[in-house]
């Protein structure tokens, strides 16, 4: 196997060199840092993708922003950092994850100190601060979610607002006259995290447009006892229930349901739309719309890949169409 001695006796230089030729960590000339690396990559030093790599001035590591909130959902949120990190295994690419306390400093030195290629931002919100800095940034930059204003930038989500029509729809299809929404809490929509508000705003438009009766509830953390409640209140005829929550107020909402004697799907039809989360775990199979970590990651990294490697970086939106996976949770209403 070849050693850094023998590249340096290859290529003419001190071990040094050879080092600061293959870290970039000191200048030094064009020629020189040249001559090793092709004394590396024909000694096999580095392995030969590597040798490119540095010849290319890259660093083959896609960074993920992905901040942590008081009200982030742990599971979903590394599951969506896992498959980013997968798919870019695929392709060749290392991932470096920001954990920076101020992610637009994360992003600035990663843009300006080329710690890696481009970044693949996660948990966007509304108004979200790093679409801002993203356009300002001369770095390849895709967002998984879409804030409010896309200009200039990459994009890439589940179609939340075509799963919001989807689930009224079937819910109206059957026969339902009042349908409830539980959404996410409070400080989670008051922090403008993007898709919660696109479903909300997307199932409002479709009740109205079908002239039906709906109300919108927003849970406690980990409890839908007291959102349930309210629905109920507000729609005593409620018989159609949409779940746009977290996987513990949707596990939590049959019970809750049950204690005010209503059972699904004989009294009220459920369906968990744009869930990150199985539904057989919640006691009775309901319907979901699935949100598709891997399809939203995988799609994320090869438009970032894309401007990477051949500089496609026109900005773009890519909503991913939602599927509906019928599990027996809605039927035509009792009576």
């Amino acid at each position: 196997m070849a050693t850094v001695d023998d590249v340096a006796k290859a290529a003419g230089v001190s071990i040094s060199t050879v080092s600061y030729a293959l870290s970039g960590k000191r200048s030094i000339s064009h020629g020189t840092r040249e001559r090793v690396l092709k004394a590396a990559a024909e000694l096999d030093y580095l392995p030969r993708a590597s040798a490119r790599m540095l010849a290319a001035n890259r660093s083959q590591i896609i960074a993920v922003t992905a901040p942590l909130h008081a009200d982030t959902d742990h599971s979903v949120h590394m599951q969506f950092a896992m498959e980013v990190t997968k798919e870019a295994r695929a392709l060749d690419y290392d991932t470096l994850l920001l954990v920076h306390d101020d992610p637009m400093e994360a992003m600035r030195r990663s843009a300006g100190t080329a710690l890696a290629d481009g970044i693949i931002v996660l948990d966007v919100d509304a108004h979200d601060a790093r679409a801002d800095l993203a356009r300002r940034l001369d770095y390849p930059v895709v967002f998984v979610g879409i804030p409010a204003d896309t200009t200039g930038l990459m994009c890439v989500d589940l179609d939340f607002e075509a799963a919001a029509r989807m689930a009224v729809d079937r819910l109206v299809d059957a026969g339902h006259r009042g349908i409830g929404l539980i959404s996410h809490p409070r400080v989670t929509m008051d922090r403008e995290s993007n898709f919660p508000l696109r479903f909300l705003s997307s199932f409002e438009d479709r009740c109205r447009e079908h002239g039906i009766d709906f109300a919108v509830a927003y849970p406690d953390e980990h409890s839908a006892t007291r959102a349930v409640s309210e629905l109920l209140a507000a729609l005593p005829h409620l018989t159609g229930l949409v779940l746009n929550t977290g996987s513990d107020v949707a596990a939590d909402s049959l019970p809750a349901l049950l204690a005010h004697g209503f059972t699904v799907p004989h009294d009220v039809s459920v369906i968990a739309a744009a869930a990150a989360y199985t539904t057989h775990h919640l006691g009775v199979p309901i319907d979901r719309i699935p949100l598709d970590a891997h399809a939203s990651c995988a799609a994320a990294v090869d438009l970032l890949v894309a401007a990477i490697d051949r500089g496609e970086r026109g900005a773009r939106t890519v909503l991913l169409p939602p599927e509906y996976q019928d599990f027996g949770s809605v039927r035509i209403p009792a009576g």
